[in-house]
């Protein structure tokens, strides 16, 4: 029997579990930033509102937590296009508090997402713009996270001599590759929903070390659908595959594609797409893989979340179905 772990105020806009599923961070319309916990993590009891604060004037539309290495913090991204970088710290015999130690802002370009991933020398952070242009960002000392470096900027195209001054973004969806940072170079996948075709398909970007640059080494879209706006994007950890998986929603459905690792001479890695998913009736917000990297959950406008697998012959199904209870 399924029993409710929190009870979210009105007016709460989004949420993000941290990297255990122990605390829970929400911002809300009136750019609050609210952290709750549980009780008894170890029975995954109830979870209480232990920390609340405004950290913008603005509505706050999305959370991500850093990751755990660097303490806890968080990035919410408010409807300005502000990005707002808040950490729990303590002072003198105060408690612990959560407060701004960042602020990101552009002129122009509102940032419609941002992810974090380790590489093998920083944490960096990768934010897509709504002009389409994405900005990766380095730290510079792991204990001060004031303190980051533009590292690069370039916009989501295969061909860098096309640039697009004009372009509309709606939304952006970025995920990291999980084993980026361990034993390989640090990569991402990127997709736009935007006005321009040449952007919006979901691309992979590796960084080169050797000339210090990012690179597209693969497009996840077959020839046909390289104009088809993207909502979300999602890269499976892997345990021992031969090959990289990663899930790319459209308004065709979701996609399951498989990314070689072995790039061919020009850099580029081969990709295929073995399955689509299309059960979802809307939308597709979020998609997020299990620790193993067999599982998919996704969630959309139709307000149902969906579990899909594979089974031995590689065929993806619909292991279950939640739907809203009011």
């Amino acid at each position: 029997m399924a029993k409710s772990l929190v009870t979210l105020e009105k007016g709460t806009v989004c949420s993000a579990w941290n990297y255990c599923g122990q605390r829970l961070a929400t911002g809300s319309g009136d750019g609050t930033l609210a952290v709750f916990d549980s009780q008894d993590p170890a029975s995954s009891s109830s979870f209480t509102c232990t920390s609340k604060s405004r950290v913008h004037e603005d509505s706050i539309v999305k959370v991500v937590w850093v990751p755990p290495e660097y303490g806890d913090a968080v990035a919410c991204i408010c409807t300005d296009g502000t990005v707002s970088l808040c950490e729990e710290v303590k002072e003198d015999a105060q408690p612990l508090q959560w407060k701004l130690c960042k602020s990101f802002k552009s002129n122009s370009a509102k940032v419609l997402d941002i992810q974090f991933g380790i590489s093998l020398r920083s944490l960096k952070m990768v934010a897509a713009y709504s002009d389409g242009h994405v900005k990766v960002y380095e730290l510079l000392d792991c204990l001060e996270l004031k303190n980051w470096q533009l590292q690069a900027e370039f916009q989501n195209v295969i061909e860098s001599v096309f640039t697009f001054s004009k372009a509309l973004c709606l939304s952006a969806s970025i995920s990291w590759n999980p084993q980026g940072g361990e034993s390989q170079e640090s990569s991402f996948v990127l997709g736009f929903n935007s006005d321009t075709s040449q952007l919006n398909s979901s691309k992979v970007w590796e960084f080169d070390p050797a000339h210090q640059r990012w690179l597209p080494v693969a497009e996840l879209a077959l020839p046909g659908d390289k104009g088809d706006q993207v909502y979300a994007v999602a890269w499976a950890p892997n345990i021992g595959r031969p090959y990289e998986v990663i899930a790319v929603a459209t308004h065709k459905g979701i996609s399951i594609w498989h990314l070689g690792l072995d790039p061919d001479l020009d850099g580029r890695l081969s990709v295929e797409k073995v399955a689509l998913l299309s059960s979802h009736k809307g939308e597709v917000w979020q998609m997020e893989w299990d620790m193993s990297g067999m599982t998919l959950a996704t969630t959309a406008s139709d307000g149902v979340v969906r579990l899909w697998q594979s089974n031995l012959n590689g065929a993806w199904m619909e292991q279950a179905a939640f739907e809203p209870t009011s």
